[in-house]
């Protein structure tokens, strides 16, 4: 009989089954006041009572600290359980009776009185079992939740031009795209409605690895760029490769000939040199939706803006837009500076901060019903690579995201400069004074915002590494591993340096086991100096440094290790990475700024 059951055909109401221990400070649940019953689990025996035989007589043993499930050994001059009408090793008060329970019959032993459980104590008992019914009913419905969250992504197999899978220990690059695509309820008014779904508005998202920042770049829609051969995945599974083009709009890198969002990432890596990791996707219904779901943006403008082809119409000062009016504020272009897409680019990004300030505010995060519409609106708005298509993997991405605190979320756009190839002016070229070292710092994950201390700490014992004494290249050992650089990289670099540097007791030693995206050099407790010689001579940063266990060479001696990775330009080129950003105009998630 179970426990509930039992304690109604006693008349012993059910939550008094669960009485305090002194001893443990925990409620336990008792199932019958009638007999005595060994704390220590075990075949039920019977007493003389029974058998009638003697009971047996007991051996003294020593005196033990009492643990639970086990009979305590009694003072002096304390009585045993029997003699207290208690349970052996339970100080445990008897169930009480029910109200108006009938007194027990003559000659049954009565029960001591006890205090009276208060009614609080009764609804922490029931309470609690409610919760946790409670807990397991929103787990499965949770899961469900997910299931049909999952249902809302589109996703799109991009191939090898992005990753499978997210981790969480490293930095990534997200490709963020906004098409001119038309469809969707309202939008077959706005511009050309026969649009294919160019690449609009394209910012490259970058959070570093530790998560104390990130950086938003945005790529100008009119950029003059080469668009590379593209594979892309057809419906039937088949693969189609489409011609690249040469000086053309970045904008056509989607859309144009049937490209997919892997031809702009492709195009993104071959413009700035910066892997692209994945991408999400989103058309003018996007805006409209995340908006309304948070309960609308604030966003402030200098002068007030009545557009006719933006249908935007806002007073000077602050306004709370969503829906059409937040489409329109993102779309208008004549309304700003010198009514170019460059400037709209800079309203754009005012917009993002404020949209990312509202999702990260207590007032969004607080509140159940945004987020369950937050939720909808973003996976029914999305495209994504597969690589990050199933929703929990989403909701890492975005954890990670959250972790990054605004202030030190950077916005800036490609340096550019006019097409020199134009006599009217509307297209633009990188700039290739400035714009490297942009992307530079990015791909080497190099902050454009203050960091923590602790950070700026780990920084500087990185470059104290490559401080003191250093060995001869003769009597630097070295294996070199290839993991990640071009083909052949390991072997032209060994003879680099033995032909060149007189590093001669170096090697090849094949693929590494694993690709890396930077080139690392380990070395043991007492090859400090071997690795510092051989840092000069690469141009590696304190960073690439990487103090282990000593290795063995194939002779079995003891030599450092170098792992050429993907960032690995040549022999005798050098490694050398930026340690801190170009000064560039920018602006931060965490000011609020007025769009002129």
């Amino acid at each position: 009989m179970d426990a509930q059951g039992r304690g109604r055909a006693d008349n012993i109401d059910p939550a008094d089954q669960w009485v305090l221990n002194p001893n443990t400070g925990e409620y336990e649940l008792r199932l019958s006041p009638s007999a005595p019953q060994s704390s220590v689990p075990g075949p039920r025996r019977s007493d003389s009572r029974g058998s009638g035989r003697a009971p047996r007589e007991r051996t003294a043993t020593p005196e033990r600290t009492a643990t639970p499930g086990r009979q305590q050994s009694r003072a002096p001059g304390q009585k045993t359980g029997r003699e207290t009408g208690r349970a052996p090793g339970r100080e445990v008060p008897p169930q009480r009776r029910r109200r108006a329970e009938p007194e027990p019959p003559a000659g049954r032993r009565s029960r001591r009185p006890v205090k009276k459980k208060s009614k609080a104590k009764k609804a922490v008992v029931w309470t609690g079992g409610t919760m946790a019914f409670v807990l397991i009913a929103t787990g499965a419905a949770a899961y469900a939740y997910l299931k049909h969250l999952e249902g809302n992504v589109t996703t799109t197999d991009v191939g090898s031009a992005g990753k499978q899978g997210f981790s969480k220990n490293e930095a990534f690059n997200i490709l963020v795209i906004g098409t001119d695509k038309r469809t969707g309820k309202g939008n077959e008014g706005y511009g050309d409605s026969g649009s294919v779904g160019h690449a609009d508005t394209n910012i490259l998202l970058h959070v570093s690895k530790d998560r104390t920042n990130a950086t938003a770049l945005s790529i100008p829609r009119d950029l003059i760029v080469d668009v590379p051969d593209c594979p892309t995945k057809q419906k039937d599974g088949s693969e189609k490769v489409i011609p690249g083009t040469d000086g053309v709009r970045f904008n056509t890198s989607l859309g144009q000939d049937g490209r997919d969002p892997g031809c702009t990432m492709r195009t993104v890596e071959a413009v700035t040199g910066i892997p692209v990791d994945h991408f999400m996707m989103a058309d003018f219904n996007a805006v409209k939706t995340l908006t309304s779901a948070v309960g609308g943006v604030n966003v402030c403008l200098a002068h007030a803006v009545n557009d006719a082809k933006s249908h935007l119409n806002l007073p000077a000062g602050e306004s709370k837009i969503e829906g059409e009016q937040a489409l329109a504020f993102v779309r208008t272009r004549h309304a700003w500076g010198n009514q170019g897409d460059l400037d709209r680019i800079k309203v754009q990004q005012q917009f993002l901060a404020s949209l990312m300030r509202k999702m990260a505010s207590s007032d969004t995060l607080t509140s159940p019903t945004k987020l369950v519409s937050l939720a909808e609106a973003a996976t029914k708005a999305l495209t994504v690579d597969t690589g990050i298509g199933k929703v929990s993997t989403l909701k890492d991405v975005a954890l990670e995201l959250k972790k990054v605190p605004t202030k030190n979320i950077s916005f800036m756009t490609v340096p550019v400069l006019d097409n020199p190839a134009e006599a009217v002016k509307a297209t633009v070229v990188v700039n290739k004074t400035t714009a490297p070292a942009i992307f530079d710092a990015i791909k080497n994950d190099v902050s454009f915002t203050e960091v923590k201390k602790k950070q700026k700490a780990q920084k500087d014992a990185q470059a104290a590494r490559l401080k003191g004494t250093k060995s001869d290249a003769s009597e630097v050992r070295v294996r070199i591993l290839n993991g990640g650089a071009a083909s052949g990289s390991a072997q032209e670099t060994l003879q680099w340096l033995q032909n060149d540097e007189g590093v001669l007791k170096s090697e090849n030693a094949g693929n590494a086991p694993a690709e890396l995206s930077k080139t690392t050099l380990e070395y043991g407790p007492d090859q400090a100096p071997q690795a510092r010689k051989l840092a000069a001579i690469l141009g590696l940063s304190g960073s690439a440094m990487k103090p282990g266990e000593s290795v063995t060479n194939s002779q079995g001696l003891p030599t450092i290790t170098l792992t050429l990775g993907k960032d690995f330009k040549g022999a005798g080129v050098s490694l050398t990475t930026p340690t801190k950003a170009p000064d560039v105009e920018k602006s931060t998630a965490d000011k609020v700024k007025c769009a002129s």
